[in-house]
């Protein structure tokens, strides 16, 4: 599994997923739990995990709906 992406935006998590699952990209969220703990300051950040082999084609997918910016950094 290799990062896609790191946030506090639950929003932005919801949609990348659904994306994802849209596409049949295997996927998991890592810190959800360790984010809740910590309150709402943010300190935390959420990671968007991907299959190591669909890494391409989920940052081709998110950089066609818009989402390029989000992505992490190889």
């Amino acid at each position: 599994m290799r990062e896609l992406l790191r946030t506090n935006d639950v929003v932005l998590l919801s949609a990348i997923g659904a994306l994802l699952d849209s596409a049949r990209i295997g996927h998991v969220v890592l810190d959800e739990h360790m984010s809740v703990l910590e309150g709402s300051i943010g300190l935390l950040p959420r990671r968007l995990l991907v299959e190591e082999d669909m890494i391409g084609r989920a940052r081709s997918l998110l950089c066609e709906a818009g989402f390029g910016p989000a992505l992490a950094g190889d």
